[in-house]
């Protein structure tokens, strides 16, 4: 770990050494948007190895420090599949009729928003881990974002042995859709980081974003169709269908199983969401980060 740390800590000052020096002034740098992008592309494209070795690092502490390691990537979905399917089976809810068996159906349901919500509230807890860091050392800020990203699809990549046991036991039929499937998924994460990164700046600042971000994904995860259909009528009905998730979710599933999109255009509208408001917040955080860290440096 100590090893691992140095170079670390080697690659920051290298990156320090290279990166050109930001003057700050009183005008807006929206007003020289090409120049900001130019910038925002260049700082992307440094901080690639960087990105990489906090990738490593949080990986390595993330299942060093864990007794059941990559198990608890499988436990959540396992136990909540268990739970409503239980429910189910004896009457206490109705759920309805769904496109697969009803365990493998809330298993990959909910394994997805398992991907989702660790996008939501990766930004927040990447620049919130990297305070003592953002306030010594000046490096690209997105080292920070892509390595978070990188650490949601490989623990994406580690639930696939899930779903692959799922398609295995319950003989889940494929088409050729499904390799269309990691596209809606890429949409679905986008979405996640999207919002998440427009409250980063002010959750580094704040703790009350970190708490209430969580107290609201439990809220919204019953308005997205993971342990039930979507409904086709009903105010309820409504909600769920405008919930930005619910056909990025639903497109992801349907194209790795049934492989008709029930909703192409609310893909495609959340879709266009996800992509455009990504590009927003990452030029917010960019603006921002500089006050932010001025902020917790004092």
């Amino acid at each position: 770990m100590s090893r691992l740390r140095t170079k670390l800590h080697q690659q920051i000052q290298q990156k320090e050494l290279k990166s050109s020096r930001n003057v700050y002034t009183s005008e807006s740098r929206m007003r020289h948007p090409l120049k900001l992008f130019k910038e925002m592309g260049r700082d992307l494209l440094n901080s690639r190895e960087l990105a990489w070795r906090l990738l490593v690092r949080d990986i390595s502490a993330q299942y060093r420090q864990s007794f059941l390691g990559i198990f608890w990537a499988f436990i959540p979905p396992i136990i909540t599949a268990a739970g409503f399917t239980f429910a189910k089976s004896n009457g206490v809810i109705n759920i309805g009729n769904t496109e697969l068996p009803y365990a493998a159906y809330v298993m990959f349901s909910m394994t997805l928003w398992q991907t989702f919500t660790e996008a939501l509230n990766g930004p927040l807890q990447a620049v919130n881990d990297a305070k003592s860091m953002l306030a010594r050392i000046n490096f690209p800020h997105e080292a920070l974002i892509l390595a978070k990203l990188g650490e949601v699809f490989f623990n994406f990549g580690i639930k696939l042995i899930l779903i692959l046991g799922l398609f295995i036991w319950f003989q889940i039929p494929t088409t050729w859709s499904l390799i269309l499937a990691p596209v809606a998924l890429i949409h679905l994460v986008s979405l996640g980081i999207f919002i998440g990164l427009l409250l980063a700046p002010m959750g580094a600042l704040y703790q009350d974003f970190s708490k209430a971000l969580t107290l609201i994904s439990g809220f919204w995860l019953f308005f997205t169709p993971v342990v039930y259909p979507v409904p086709s009528n009903g105010v309820f009905g409504s909600i769920v269908k405008l919930n930005p998730v619910t056909p990025l979710l639903v497109t992801t599933r349907e194209l790795a199983t049934v492989g008709v999109i029930s909703n192409p255009q609310g893909f495609w509208i959340a879709s266009l969401i996800a992509i455009l408001g990504l590009l927003l917040a990452w030029i917010i955080y960019r603006l921002a980060m500089p006050f932010v860290i001025e902020r917790i440096s004092s």
